[in-house]
């Protein structure tokens, strides 16, 4: 029989046998993307024990932002994203350290080795092509999730699986400059805002903080080993099976 340990925040996580909730609060994550996935995320790492968190992202706050990012407040209107989504966090869990970079991801000096996962919440596939980049490099495990409506989909890179660049086709590279930014900012090409929905955030942003659980409790073999996709109107949780491309540069 296992005795309540009403002074251990994390007493319930520590019931889930697999679950290493001392290396959990030892990690040093990095979430890259402040939007909505990013809010759900570092609130998931926050609350799931991550000792370290560091978040990055370029955008300011924005009315629209309000239906689905759950750190952000009327009054936080222009302020830079990380530093909103840091301060809440650190309010959930004062006992963690969470850390903010306000700056566009592949113009930050980022030291890539001192992080044990890199998270992707990302708009744009020209940014998720740098983070894999250096992520495969430096041999860090790297989460991706991204939305659509009431889509969604999730990928995690392993040393030895595919990366996203081994999933990449041509339509993808067509519009690696656009960027869908609820600011827009000095791109090459822009579009309007993507459609968003915080129900589908919030199963996506679950599900990849699930797999950072088990990469970091030495579970990495449970981890999703192709892309999964979800469907959040019809319901569909699938799996589409991918290889490591040959070509990829990445390999």
């Amino acid at each position: 029989m296992v005795h309540a340990r009403p002074n251990d925040k994390w007493d319930r996580s520590r019931r889930i046998d697999w679950l290493d909730v001392n290396a959990l609060r030892r990690a040093r994550c990095l979430v890259v993307g402040a939007g909505a996935i990013g809010n759900e995320t570092v609130k998931n790492l926050a609350l799931s024990g991550i000792g370290h968190i560091t978040v990055i992202d370029m955008d300011s706050v924005e009315l629209s932002n309000m239906n689905r990012c759950l750190f952000f407040r009327a009054r936080d209107e222009g302020k830079p994203k990380t530093d909103v989504v840091a301060q809440g966090a650190r309010e959930l869990v004062p006992e963690s350290e969470i850390r903010a970079l306000n700056g566009v991801v592949e113009e930050t000096e980022i030291d890539w080795n001192s992080y044990d996962v890199v998270l992707g919440c990302l708009d744009n596939i020209k940014a998720r092509l740098h983070v894999n980049a250096h992520c495969r490099y430096h041999r860090v495990p790297y989460v991706d999730a991204g939305t659509d409506g009431m889509r969604a989909k999730l990928q995690v890179v392993l040393e030895d699986g595919p990366c996203i660049q081994c999933t990449m086709n041509n339509s993808h590279y067509r519009v690696m400059e656009r960027r869908f930014s609820c600011t827009g900012g000095d791109f090459s090409y822009y579009e309007p805002p993507m459609a968003a929905e915080i129900t589908t955030t919030a199963v996506i942003a679950a599900l990849q903080v699930r797999e950072v659980l088990k990469i970091l409790s030495g579970k990495e073999n449970a981890c999703i080993h192709n892309v999964m996709f979800y469907d959040g109107f019809s319901n569909d949780l699938l799996e589409l099976e991918v290889e490591i491309d040959e070509k990829c540069p990445n390999h």
